[in-house]
């Protein structure tokens, strides 16, 4: 009698949503350390005529039962893998914070792959590769970063309790090791890059933000009204930035843009 054949294992679940196969562009948003792809949650499903794609990294909401990616590097050897079809058209990295440097490894291993490039890598919040790691959240102990989670958790709408925090305290660790440990030193990207500064942000501050001139020979500097966490509201001025550095293949009206459920 033959044995059984193992079933397959299922791919991972890299996207939280199939992305729109009639859609002209994509942008796909990295999430904040310590967090899922859910938070998001506010932004639109559309920005303009741009598909707005969900990155959903292991060890977290629908794969907390998968290990957790270890170092960028790591993370970009299979996203690029996972998201060859889906770079059939213009699309473009955003991540803010610990989000945004994930996007520029995944850039740099698509070029070293002979793959296609993003028109743009949005990097939000955070300060240039050689000019890192940097970070308020490496000088916390383990406690401080329990109370730091419970803080993000509130401002996503959701309620700190203990068994949450410390399932998303393992994360935000892990997370923020992987930070800890890019240090490409001074590199130089083969595609565009827009650097998102925030005029309140206490965290990472405009002015830490200028060694992104050095790291593309198309670098753009905008900085936007509001803190740290201002981005999470898909406010109107980050969304015109997108569409503005996207171009005409973003071109709808504002009014078809659909809200994420």
């Amino acid at each position: 009698m033959n044995s059984p054949q193992p079933r397959p294992k299922k791919p991972p679940r890299w996207l939280l949503r199939r992305p729109d196969p009639d859609a002209p562009a994509r942008l796909f948003l990295f999430p904040y350390s310590g967090c899922g792809a859910s938070m998001y949650q506010a932004w639109p499903r559309r920005i303009g005529a741009i598909d707005v794609c969900l990155i959903q990294p292991p060890a977290r909401q629908n794969r907390i039962a998968e290990p957790h990616y270890g170092t960028y590097e790591n993370m970009a050897r299979e996203l690029v893998d996972y998201l060859r079809p889906y770079l059939d058209r213009p699309f473009a990295f955003f991540g803010h914070c610990g989000g945004a440097l994930p996007g520029i490894e995944v850039t740099r291993q698509l070029a070293a792959a002979g793959l296609p490039l993003p028109e743009r890598v949005f990097v939000s919040g955070q300060v240039a590769p050689h000019d890192g790691p940097y970070s308020r959240l490496f000088e916390l102990d383990r406690d401080g970063l329990r109370t730091e989670l419970g803080h993000i958790i509130t401002r996503l709408g959701g309620e700190p309790s203990g068994p949450l925090v410390e399932m998303g305290l393992e994360v935000l660790v892990n997370d923020l090791g992987a930070n800890k440990q890019y240090a490409p030193g001074r590199i130089s990207v083969p595609c565009a890059i827009t650097a998102l500064g925030w005029s309140e942000d206490a965290e990472i501050p405009t002015k830490l933000m200028g060694g992104w001139q050095d790291t593309s020979a198309d670098c753009r500097s905008v900085e936007l009204q509001g803190g740290h966490f201002e981005f999470l509201s898909a406010p109107p001025a980050l969304l015109a930035e997108i569409r503005r550095d996207f171009g005409d293949v973003a071109d709808v009206p504002a009014e078809q843009e659909q809200a994420v459920g």
